[in-house]
């Protein structure tokens, strides 16, 4: 899957959303994927990775067939996109996959499993509490996961370090780019 590859997957969801197609809210990618790219030739095949609402880049680059990403996103399930058979789950909830993501390398741990969990959440979410606290239990307990920020600089629509200030965290990376797309959705409005 190459950076082409994902941009044109993101034009194509545009597209059916708006021609009416996608019934539900979507969260398009742009402007991280030679970045992401790079993160995911570090995650390995009995990994699990765990995203946030925008999260059809991390499906296809996990290796999820993009005929399934497609049709769970064209069904309504584009924030909520879980596929166990590849190792992938995401949550439309701010945070709402890392205590999942920590639960499960702790499962790994417990059983002395070499898996790893990936964990990317925007750089909104790696500002509440409950990312806090799952960097510190993480990191107390020696856990195999890896938390990524996705930085857009913006928490919804607001600039994030005007709203948090500065983070933290020995577990913790981060990267920067620009996101083309609104907040959600494609920009234009469209009546279903």
């Amino acid at each position: 899957m190459t950076a082409d590859d994902l941009r044109a997957f993101e034009a194509e969801v545009a597209g059916v959303f708006e021609g009416a197609g996608i019934r539900a809210p979507v969260h398009l990618s742009g402007g991280n994927e030679s970045l992401l790219i790079e993160v995911f030739e570090r995650v390995r095949p009995a990994d699990w990775v765990f995203c946030s609402y925008r999260g059809h880049y991390h499906a296809l680059l996990r290796g999820v067939p993009r005929a399934e990403v497609m049709a769970a996103i064209v069904a309504g399930r584009s924030m909520t996109m879980c596929f166990p058979e590849h190792n992938f789950c995401s949550s439309a909830i701010v945070a709402g996959h890392v205590p999942m993501a920590v639960g499960v390398a702790m499962a790994f741990k417990r059983r002395s499993l070499k898996q790893m969990v990936w964990c990317f959440v925007g750089d909104m979410a790696a500002e509440t509490g409950i990312f806090h606290e799952a960097v510190k239990y993480a990191e107390g307990h020696n856990l195999p996961i890896r938390f990524v920020i996705e930085d857009n600089g913006l928490s919804a629509h607001s600039p994030t370090a005007d709203c948090w200030g500065k983070r933290e965290g020995n577990c913790v990376e981060s990267y920067r780019y620009s996101l083309p797309w609104p907040h959600v959705n494609s920009g234009k409005w469209v009546n279903f």
